[in-house]
């Protein structure tokens, strides 16, 4: 009889009801007109109702739907509208007063309800559904249950083909509509594994009233004012039942699985969420993943089974490939894995593992000293990225072999050697095992009772009673299949051994896996330590929360870090910055680093000349002399001085003064949304807003700041923009002319670097530097970010204008990292400060800065950077170009060579900027493996400045991952 109803529900295709006679039904019985819309729905009929009264839903099911059932949701309704923290909608009632009518159109019985609607948007189409979401979803589910926990009604008791009770009768019963016959025979399978875990805890799983429909269909979201997505309410509560408290969980779990991008995982935020509101049961736990593998198979036969019965119903058509995903990611990982996972997310684990008993695995090097061998992101083996080199890991144990007899990898220690340099996906960098370099001919015994087992790798398996080992690099010596005692020789090592302890034969675990998964992992595969008498795990890490509370609780908050969660950066190859778990990030923002990071001769240079010598620029040393002509060099004709200093607002500060003593004035014009640095003259021309909130209301009456010359949105737009903005110039020079007060100078980035690289209006610069000349000032390119050939056609800004400055500002790329900075001059202009007394810096221009500042340039001519500036930067300008055609996000793209930005905008005619949408991208990039950062008074620009040593791929992979978060929508 039970299945018998189960059929019957599961067969029933939706009633057929046209939008006119549902508009009759609505006019007749709730005196409602207007429009309508039609809503997905698998077995229902809905629409929306958009009438002068306001917006319902109207919900039509089959009459073979008992009243008593409906009449439990309409109570349920009622009973959770006293919980202010959810939001369900209210039934309207009919003007006979019903709540529910029973009809009959066209010879179909019919049951009839009006709803509220809910102001919002389902998420089933999202295409990246991250933690915080996943965990709203976990949220809601556990705060519904518990406002349902002690809810009663008769119509609860009911038979429905989603009650997890009766999903394994279903999916028997509904196997042969799979046609695939491979498919079937998996869904048997997994679908009888689910049932045989579930079976075991059934008599300890918590009974209560439960949604049974908390997904991503219908729980109805919005943006907030930052486009963070907020709950609205809950709709659709047609499967409304008393069963398994823990089925609501599976269900929401399952329901975000066609969101994870095949990672099953993605569902920890959610148990994590629900646990902390409705704490969970250890058996329940234990019961999700079986679970919601069980509603996998269900959703794949019933969709499937829909569409045979119903084939015009699109809505089951487009769910179909979505619960095909959702199956295929459920059956993607082993049972065990993700129960350790979900244990392992609200602070559970397995049961402990007894090694007491163990014999030693090699009992021939009992007592014999091992050389630990670091291979984690800090070794010290590893520099010049000989990481990157095949095998090197096994290649430095058996150098230390070599030279101690013995050596051994570490387990759990996160291996740099597993890197992988543009990729979206985490690399596998956790071992689960322990590599060692032991003499050939080594005994291995059996550090347990178990049977011997020969993969088809050539790898051993000892399966023991709770424990299986793992052994590579072992010649077996007896057969395949035979029961050995412990402490009996089974073979002995040939060349490299590897090590892995496993609970249990059915398990096929990797010897990497993710540091996602390493937690979970970990549980099943616990370190083999104690068969080898070995100290070999990995020392604990920071805890990276920690540590960030330490940095909080000494470093001056305002000195703000990327991201409001930020990886551990400790160490850097080339264009990559690589956290403490081995991942690998594609550094676009990272100016200073021209060289890229980790460069070997930036480490020689600094450690030679540390080991002669480093003082202050007033001793006398070779290297201030080299370095200051070569810098000379650089610079157009007529410059003749250079002043050495620490960093570009030391630079654009000691400018300032320059202009000062030179002019014999005091009054500045810089630029509005500009950003000049940090000491006190730097940040008074500073203008940006995005710096400086209050920059503009705070300037010294000495600065004067003229309208920013933005051709894209500024006050003027276009490349004919240069008279409109030299105006602005001419009516600050003009006030200060009538007031009598004698003009110091003018500062300004050559390219408007602070607002994404935006190049000035043809023209503007040799207008304006001839107005503040004529009226004795002098003329300042700050070329702190945008020079030293980063913009790859011209190695100085200005050349792009087509000007000579009268004082040039560096720094930055200057040392690779190294604090130095430069202001480069005429000698006239510099000895005019000799009159206010004499100038120095103590580590400005010391000999270790000097001969970095020298290697730099080297470095840069011989690998030719700033040809591949031009070259990749072109390709990468074309790239980001592609983009404004396909993304109504994207406005424009500025700069040139490896100093550009992407704005974005919501509208093409008002330029309104998406300043919440372009933090969120970073975001998102942050979680592909990039770090980029806004930039510009709005905070809408993607400002990308990456190391010079950027290659094509690098810039491909970017791109592809912008397009990848354009399309999954901001």
């Amino acid at each position: 009889m039970l299945l018998a109803t189960l059929i019957h529900r599961a067969s029933l295709p939706g009633p057929q009801v046209t939008p006119q006679q549902a508009l009759d039904l609505l006019e007749v019985h709730y005196g409602l007109g207007g429009t309508l819309q039609s809503l997905g729905s698998q077995q229902d009929l809905n629409y929306r109702l958009d009438s002068p009264q306001g917006r319902f839903v109207l919900k039509i099911c089959r009459g073979d739907y008992a009243t008593l059932e409906l009449q439990a949701q309409h109570a349920a309704l009622k009973h959770l509208g006293t919980h202010p923290e959810l939001h369900v909608p209210r039934v309207i009632p009919a003007k006979n007063g019903a709540d529910l009518l029973s009809l009959e159109i066209d010879g179909q019985a019919l049951h009839v309800r009006l709803l509220d609607y809910i102001e919002g948007q389902p998420l089933t189409h999202l295409k990246h559904l991250g933690p915080e979401l996943a965990a709203g979803f976990g949220r809601l589910c556990g705060q519904m249950d518990l406002a349902l926990a002690d809810f009663q009604h008769p119509g609860l008791t009911r038979t429905l083909q989603w009650d997890a009770r009766h999903a394994h009768s279903l999916i028997n019963h509904l196997l042969p509509v799979i046609a695939d016959e491979q498919q079937r025979s998996l869904i048997a399978e997994v679908a009888e594994q689910a049932e045989r875990r579930v079976q075991r805890l059934a008599e300890q799983l918590p009974v209560q009233a439960i949604h049974l429909d908390i997904t991503d269909d219908n729980v109805v979201w919005q943006r907030d004012a930052q486009r963070h997505w907020q709950v609205q309410g809950v709709i659709d509560f047609g499967d409304l039942i008393r069963t398994w408290r823990i089925t609501d969980l599976s269900v929401t779990c399952a329901a975000l699985l066609h969101h994870a991008e095949g990672d099953p995982l993605c569902i920890l935020p959610a148990v994590r969420a629900y646990h902390a509101v409705n704490p969970l049961q250890q058996a329940e736990l234990l019961a999700l993943w079986p679970l919601i593998v069980a509603r996998a198979a269900v959703l794949v036969l019933s969709g499937e089974q829909q569409v045979s019965i119903d084939p015009g119903n699109q809505y089951s058509r487009d769910n179909l490939s979505h619960e095909w995903e959702i199956f295929r990611v459920a059956t993607s990982v082993p049972f065990e894995l993700m129960e350790a996972a979900i244990l392992g997310a609200v602070g559970q684990s397995l049961p402990a593992i007894a090694s007491e008993g163990f014999a030693p695995l090699l009992p021939g090097l009992v007592g014999r000293e091992f050389a630990l061998i670091d291979l984690g992101v800090l070794s010290p083996h590893f520099e010049a990225g000989n990481w990157e080199q095949p095998e090197i890991d096994t290649q430095l144990l058996q150098q230390a072999a070599a030279a101690h007899g013995l050596a051994a990898s570490r387990y759990g220690q996160y291996r740099l050697s597993r890197t992988c340099p543009d990729s979206a996906v985490e690399p596998d960098t956790f071992p689960l095992h322990v590599q060692l370099q032991v003499p050939s001919g080594t005994a291995v015994e059996a550090p347990f009772a178990g049977v011997l087992h020969r993969a088809a790798d050539g790898s051993l398996r000892l399966d023991g009673p709770q424990l299986s080992v793992r052994l590579w690099g072992v010649t077996p010596s007896v057969h395949a299949g035979a029961a050995l005692v412990k402490g009996q020789v089974l073979g002995a090592v040939d060349g490299g051994l590897k090590v892995q302890l496993c609970r249990g034969a059915q398990l096929d675990p990797p010897l990497f896996c993710t540091p996602s998964r390493a937690v979970a992992w970990q549980a099943l595969c616990p370190s083999p330590a104690a068969l080898l008498g070995l100290a070999c795990d990995a020392e604990p890490e920071l805890d990276p929360q920690a540590l960030l509370a330490r940095r909080d609780a000494s470093f001056a908050r305002m000195q703000k870090h990327y991201y409001v969660d930020p990886p551990r950066i400790e160490r850097g190859w080339r264009n990559h910055l690589i956290d403490m778990q081995g991942r690998s990030y594609l550094d676009m923002l990272n100016n200073v680093a021209v060289l890229g990071h980790g460069h070997p001769r930036m480490a020689a240079e600094a450690a030679r000349q540390w080991s002669l010598l480093n003082t202050n620029s007033r001793f006398h040393y070779a290297a201030i002399a080299e370095f200051s002509e070569r810098l000379l060099e650089l610079a157009p004709e007529g410059f003749d001085r250079v002043f050495l200093v620490n960093s570009g607002s030391e630079a654009n500060d000691l400018a300032i003064r320059l202009a000062w003593a030179y002019s014999g004035g005091r009054d500045m014009l810089s630029v509005l949304e500009a950003y000049h640095g940090w000491t006190v003259g730097a940040d008074a021309v500073s203008t940006s807003i995005a710096d400086n909130p209050q920059a503009l209301s705070s300037r010294p009456d000495w600065v004067h700041p003229v309208t920013a010359p933005n051709t894209y949105r500024g006050e003027f737009r276009g490349q004919d923009s240069t008279p409109d903005y030299v105006r602005s110039v001419e009516h600050n020079l003009a006030k200060l002319a009538e007031q009598k007060r004698q003009l110091a100078g003018f500062i300004c980035e050559p390219v408007y670097g602070n607002a994404g690289g935006i190049a000035l209006p043809p023209g503007y610069l040799q207008q304006v530097y001839a107005l503040v000349r004529a009226q004795g000032g002098v003329c300042i390119a700050d070329e702190v970010q945008v020079g030293y050939g980063r913009m790859g056609k011209f190695f100085w800004g200005f050349e792009e204008q087509g000007v000579v400055p009268d004082i040039i500002t560096m720094a930055k790329g200057m040392g690779n990292g190294q604090p130095l900075g430069a202001v480069i001059t005429r000698r006239e202009i510099a000895e005019a400060l000799e009159a206010e007394g004499y100038f120095f810096s103590s580590a400005g221009g010391s000999p270790v800065s000097c001969r970095i500042g020298m290697a730099v340039l080297d470095v840069m001519q011989e690998e030719k950077l700033w040809e591949n500036a031009q070259r990749v930067g072109d390709h990468f300008k074309q790239r980001l170009e592609a983009l404004i055609d396909r993304y109504p996000l994207v406005g424009a793209v500025h700069g040139s060579g490896f100093y550009l930005g992407l704005e974005l905008i919501r509208n093409r005619q008002t330029l309104e900027p998406a300043t919440e949408e372009t933090a969120l991208l970073c975001d998102r990039l942050r979680e592909l493996g990039i770090f980029m950062q806004p930039t510009g008074d709005y905070l809408n620009i993607l400002k990308i400045k990456p190391p010079m040593v950027t290659t094509r791929q690098s810039v491909d992979f970017f791109v592809d991952m912008l397009a990848k978060v354009l399309d999954e929508g901001l």
